[in-house]
């Protein structure tokens, strides 16, 4: 497919070539005994203004020098032909579509000099009928209607390849979002289990294999988040594409009870309330609040070093109203938000709602998030 697109280009201009020879040929044929022995000169000279037509996509520049060279002998030598002046039209505008910026532009004043010595030869007026003026403004307006053809196409594929860009940075940020909300909270989960296990392994060897055992669990669990979202990233790029057997790939508030029962695992206990008027919220909204909660905890998890966390989830009105909040050492005064909050942050911006998060009025960390329900 991409070879034949290729070539095709090519094989146009080649025919184009080939039919311009032909028509100068013939032209050339017709007037042979009105030439003589300037017959030879002629043909050579209509190869050249024919040929230059072959490798007008590949050196714009280059051939349209040598057909204007041809053309311009032509008419200085009074070997003038009609068909001649048409093929140099043909390349003065492949010079301004096809060649570089800096080149093209040197098309209006190689057309100047060629025109200049194509009409102070014998041969140049008495075979165009138009005045001298009249063809440099034709001319012109060929090339100009290739370099503005040019330059609408650069700006179509400059603006296509920021298009492109953008989307790959804004799906390699939704990758490294999915995967840090999967796998980043189990992982913590499961450094906090293994530090649990170490302290008891000499003196609680029964809880130590209790706590490695949900280690080994959360960590299977890890596992096949980890699988699925790679099979969702690999496969099918919108969750809607999935076939209907394929396993649940985004969580809701549903599977808060889930997600509390690692942290417990963590030594955190978490108390959660949901207002029951959050039944029934669309998807989007459903998993970026689970998604919410999820990395809230994870933090406490991962820097509070706190004994306890609240979530509440509450609907007012058209807005879901998330907090959470733990009793923990809280963040540095001038603190900077990490991928997570940043994570966080892109979610609620993407859904227009709003976020804070600060040290709590009685210490600890809260978060607070306000999303918009359509």
């Amino acid at each position: 497919m991409n070879r034949t697109a290729s070539a095709l280009p090519r094989v146009t201009d080649l025919a184009l070539a080939s039919a311009c020879l032909c028509a100068l040929l013939v032209e050339r044929a017709g007037a042979a005994a009105e030439l003589g022995a300037r017959l030879g000169p002629a043909v050579a000279l209509s190869v050249v203004v024919a040929g230059a037509l072959a490798t007008r996509r590949t050196a714009p520049l280059a051939s349209y020098l040598a057909g204007s060279t041809a053309l311009a002998t032509e008419a200085l030598l009074d070997l003038g032909s009609a068909v001649s002046p048409y093929a140099n039209l043909i390349g003065l505008y492949s010079l301004g579509l096809h060649a570089s910026r800096d080149r093209a532009r040197l098309g209006p004043f190689v057309a100047l000099v060629a025109m200049a010595a194509y009409f102070s030869g014998p041969g140049g007026g008495g075979t165009y009928p138009a005045i001298p003026a009249g063809v440099l403004f034709v001319w012109l307006l060929g090339w100009a209607l290739g370099y503005g053809t040019a330059r609408r196409l650069e700006e179509r594929d400059t603006a296509r390849l920021l298009l492109r860009r953008q989307a790959v940075t804004q799906e390699r940020t939704r990758m490294a979002r999915e995967l840090h909300d999967l796998v980043g909270h189990t992982v913590n989960v499961m450094l906090v289990q293994a530090g649990a296990a170490r302290r008891l392994l000499d003196r609680d060897p029964r809880r130590t294999r209790e706590v490695l055992t949900e280690l080994e669990h959360t960590g299977r669990e890890a596992l096949d988040e980890l699988d699925r979202v790679l099979g969702l990233l690999r496969r099918a790029p919108d969750p809607a594409d999935l076939p209907p057997d394929e396993p649940v790939l985004q969580p809701g508030l549903a599977d808060l009870p889930r997600l509390t029962g690692r942290i417990g695992q963590a030594g955190i206990r978490v108390r959660v309330s949901i207002d029951p008027g959050v039944s029934a919220l669309p998807r989007s909204i459903d998993v970026s609040a689970y998604r919410i909660v999820q990395e809230a905890l994870t933090n406490t998890v991962k820097h509070a070093r706190a004994r306890s966390a609240d979530v509440t989830v509450r609907r007012l009105g058209d807005v879901l109203d998330i907090e959470v909040s733990d009793d923990g050492r809280g963040a540095a005064v001038g603190y900077s938000p990490g991928r997570g909050l940043l994570g966080i942050t892109e979610r609620v911006s993407m859904l227009g709602g709003r976020v804070e998060h600060e040290r709590g009025a009685l210490g600890g960390f809260r978060l607070h998030a306000a999303l918009p329900i359509p």
